[in-house]
């Protein structure tokens, strides 16, 4: 097979690619075999008919034409590899010579990467954040475990206060009407959540079990509910249940309750070891998306439509995947919250953008720096998916290559090579303010 690129505008290439005549006549071969068993030729069982008959039967054209099919995806994917061109999209194929006995001929035009112009990408200036980890850090984590912990006692005398859990009857009116949604028995709103109308839980502050409170209130503008925005309402909520979290003394006993040590003491200096890994991680990740951020904004490069489609595509079918985790498809959520795909694809095109061209600039300074992936290290990432799943490593690596994924592998561990190649040749910065 002979392969050529030219590139004919900024980021379109056209192949074109001329398969010999041997692999044709194997194709029209394949392609004979796969006919004759879908057609009826008087006198012959289905599936027996010889080539010749058949070829007359359906046409020459016909045959040839189920031979191009069978010849043309794995031709142009070929192509692809001994040109080194990157699609970004589907190709417009042309069958330029095509015939029985003739090498087959076809044009491929197709979108590709852009070229990227790299600015000043070594010795950038970035801020790595402090890590330091105060007692005022240890003991806000303390006051958590404390709160997750916490024994929940009913409040027989006494009335609302901040971060109580309320047990509410409540029926909201708007000019007077009821309106649907608006009236609950037996609800629990903890007091300060947020979970309301502004203003509504703040109303409850105060108030004693069995009161009856007239809480006023206005929808917000953009609520969900068109005929609500912006009105006023008026709620008559009843406190029939207060219940106060009663927070355990940060002692020993506490210790040995919450986790496996024994003392206070050894529990607070787990506490600061994990928040000092945590704020490592956070510093790390900081640089790295400070200097990768300073290098793309260095670069310039022109992003084809395509690809921020393709991105949002990708990042849509990644929220799909978490709502689905908590039993909910994307119609439900564009429901719940009064938006819709298109919203949702407007918004996140900034961020698809952004994460395009950071992608392309990794890729380049990749080329730039001649950074390999070994086969090795393509193990080594095959073998962590298998664990994952929970499959053999082989299994997997067929799985993969069925899937044409392996090229991804290659290419996310170049990435993570560049940026690892740019922090090392990036100025850091010490900041004074935590990670």
């Amino acid at each position: 097979m002979k392969a050529t690129a030219e590139r004919i505008e900024k980021n379109t290439v056209l192949l074109e690619v001329e398969v010999e005549t041997e692999k044709v006549e194997q194709a029209m071969q394949q392609a004979y075999r796969n006919i004759v068993k879908k057609v009826n030729i008087p006198g012959f069982r289905k599936g027996k008919a010889p080539r010749a008959l058949v070829e007359r039967f359906v046409g020459k054209e016909t045959l040839f034409g189920e031979a191009a099919e069978i010849i043309v995806p794995e031709a142009y994917m070929q192509a692809l590899e001994e040109t080194k061109t990157e699609p970004i999209d589907r190709p417009k194929i042309d069958i330029v010579q095509g015939e029985p006995g003739k090498p087959l001929i076809f044009k491929a035009t197709v979108e590709v990467k852009p070229e990227v112009t790299l600015g000043e990408y070594k010795g950038i200036e970035v801020k790595r954040p402090s890590t330091e980890v105060s007692d005022e850090d240890v003991q806000a984590e303390l006051a958590r475990l404390q709160n997750r912990y916490a024994k929940l006692v009913t409040v027989e005398e006494g009335e609302v206060q901040k971060d109580d859990i309320t047990i509410i009857d409540f029926a909201g009116y708007v000019d007077g009407e009821a309106f649907p949604g608006g009236t609950a028995e037996n609800y629990s709103l903890t007091i300060g959540s947020g979970a309301f109308i502004p203003g509504f839980e703040d109303q409850l502050i105060g108030a004693k079990v069995g009161e009856e409170k007239e809480v006023n209130v206005t929808f917000p503008q953009e609520y969900h509910a068109e005929d609500l925005a912006g009105k006023p309402a008026t709620f008559k909520v009843t406190v029939k249940e207060i219940k106060r979290k009663e927070l355990a003394p940060l002692d020993d006993e506490f210790a040995k309750d919450v986790s496996e040590f024994d003392t206070l003491e050894e529990l607070k200096s787990d506490i600061r070891n994990k928040l000092k890994e945590a704020a490592e991680a956070r510093a790390k990740s900081a640089v790295e998306n400070g200097v990768v951020e300073a290098v793309a904004a260095n670069a310039s490069v022109e992003i084809p439509a395509a690809m921020i489609e393709q991105k949002v595509d990708e990042m849509l079918n990644s929220v799909g995947q978490r709502l689905a985790q908590q039993g909910i498809n994307l119609d439900q959520y564009f429901q719940f919250t009064n938006t819709s795909l298109a919203d949702m694809r407007q918004r996140m095109k900034p961020d698809a953008e952004k994460t395009v061209k950071n992608e392309l600039v990794l890729d380049a300074v990749a080329r730039a720096e001649n950074i390999q992936v070994s086969e090795e290290e393509i193990n080594q990432e095959i073998r962590k998916i298998a664990d994952y799943v929970k499959q053999d490593a082989e299994i997997v690596r067929k799985t993969l290559e069925l899937q044409g994924e392996l090229g991804h592998i290659s290419q996310d561990i170049a990435r993570r090579k560049a940026v690892s190649f740019l922090v090392e040749n990036a100025s850091i910065v010490e900041d004074t303010v935590q990670a």
